[in-house]
């Protein structure tokens, strides 16, 4: 059985489903990442798999911690 899809294929129809864990903001896609619309967290997908882990996620310009970035963020 032959499988033509990219290596990071996506299946768009999950950006419905899925929200930031940090946030629980709707995420966007932007190339081999789905940003998080508060906060702007950048989580990579790998093998066509989201890594949704606040850990792994790359931090939006101007951020130096995760730490720092739930500081600016407002108290749910």
């Amino acid at each position: 059985m032959s499988c033509d899809l990219p290596v990071n294929a996506f299946d768009e129809r999950l950006l419905a489903l899925l929200r930031c864990p940090l946030t629980r903001s709707p995420l966007r896609k932007e190339g081999d990442w789905l940003i998080a619309e508060e906060g702007g967290l950048a989580y990579p997908i790998r093998d066509g798999i989201p890594v949704l882990l606040p850990e792994e996620a790359r931090l939006p310009e101007g951020v130096k911690s995760l730490d720092e970035l739930k500081q600016k963020l407002p108290r749910r």
